[in-house]
């Protein structure tokens, strides 16, 4: 069997790594860019000190700020008529998971204009030519956006997210830059932190995990789950580590998928506006405890990755040695207990179990979930 790994073109890494923008986009002569952030990004500096460098390298862009968290179809829509009234010729994604997913759809339509109403790109889209080249500097350590194949969007006339996967959106360049992440808040370096870890989890152990992918997840999971408390609280070197381990998970999820835990997170950002990494942290236990007699030995490798001692344990203790780590370091880092801590009903479950069955993410579970299974999760989880 032939496993496919798809990559940024160019990635730079370490504190500093954004001054390397304005060289890359000038050795590819690009004209101008549409720069693609959100409002509170630009209010509070951090789009200024990009747009500081392309100042003082003499380049030309535009910023579109409307970006959205849990970006919706009319977001896109809008990001593409600020596009094509620009005049550039290429895209600066700078943020979270949101600027760098609308980021992607722009890229993606502007270049394949068949798929302007955005829902028909659900799935594996058939585009015929790359996205608009796109340039992504993340300002959170959880996504992974920047060097994935993803995107989600949200539909919110029909009260659903659905996932976009195209080789075609891969970002050219990424620029894996912790001064770019320092000031995040706590609460959203823990939410985004844990995201992170899902991924590196749910890609070790989805149906199209191989080996290379699983060292890299490994990797992550160690990593994040060395570093994830110390950047919650501040520290510098932490924070730099987070931004390498998501990326690290990113490489590797974004080449074999991942599983139920998305599956059943994005309807929680669809019907309650739920933060996608707060939605993953909550699930993700119960998710874990629901396939490990599906997993073979790979529960003792995250667990012994997590830093547990697991030594002369059984498969089973192993198993629940795994999962109490990811517990306890939801605990230490702040995030909420249950959903019903985060706004959810437990009379939409019926809806959400219907469309977490009909996520893509969801095929890619290593046990194969009945729609019962899902509603009896998301009961657990309240």
């Amino acid at each position: 069997m032939a496993n496919r790994m798809i990559l940024n073109e160019t990635s730079w890494f370490g504190r500093g790594a954004v001054n390397a923008l304005p060289d890359e986009v000038k050795r590819r002569d690009y004209r101008k860019a549409l720069i693609v952030t959100d409002k509170t990004l630009v209010a509070c500096g951090l789009a200024a000190k990009l747009t500081d460098k392309l100042d003082s390298a003499g380049l030309e862009y535009q910023i579109f700020s409307d970006v959205v968290p849990n970006p919706t179809i009319k977001v896109v829509q809008q990001g593409l008529a600020a596009f094509r009234q620009s005049g550039a010729d290429y895209l600066i994604a700078l943020g979270g998971g949101s600027p760098q997913d609308t980021c992607k759809a722009i890229g993606i339509i502007i270049a394949n204009p068949e798929y302007e109403d955005v829902r028909s790109l659900e799935g594996v889209a058939p585009t015929r030519n790359p996205s608009v080249p796109i340039f992504a500097i993340p300002t959170t350590a959880g996504t992974a956006a920047e060097v994935t194949i993803n995107y989600v969007i949200t539909d919110e006339e029909n009260r659903r997210k659905f996932v976009c996967v195209d080789p075609h959106d891969i970002p050219l360049a990424a620029f894996i830059d912790a001064d770019m992440m320092d000031g995040m808040p706590a609460a959203l370096k823990a939410a985004t932190g844990v995201d992170a870890l899902t991924h590196a989890i749910e890609g070790y152990i989805t149906r199209g995990a191989w080996e290379l992918t699983d060292t890299l997840h490994l990797k992550a999971i160690e990593i994040i789950g060395r570093s994830l408390r110390q950047s919650v609280a501040g520290e510098s070197a932490a924070v730099e580590d987070m931004a390498l381990g998501q990326y690290i998970a990113g490489m590797g999820f974004s080449n074999v998928g991942l599983g139920l835990v998305h599956g059943m997170a994005h309807p929680l950002g669809a019907f309650y506006d739920t933060p996608h990494g707060v939605a993953n942290a909550i699930l993700l236990p119960h998710v874990m405890r629901y396939n490990a007699d599906y997993t073979g030995e790979k529960y003792r490798a995250i667990a012994q990755a997590m830093g547990v001692d697991v030594q002369g344990m059984s498969i089973a203790q192993a198993r629940e040695a795994a999962i109490g780590a990811v517990e306890a370091l939801n605990r230490d880092v702040g995030i909420p207990a249950s959903l019903r801590d985060v706004g959810a009903r437990e009379e939409d479950v019926p809806e959400l179990a219907q469309a977490a069955l009909a996520d893509v993410c969801t095929g890619g579970n290593p046990r194969e979930a009945t729609l019962d299974d899902i509603v009896a999760l998301y009961h657990g989880a309240f």
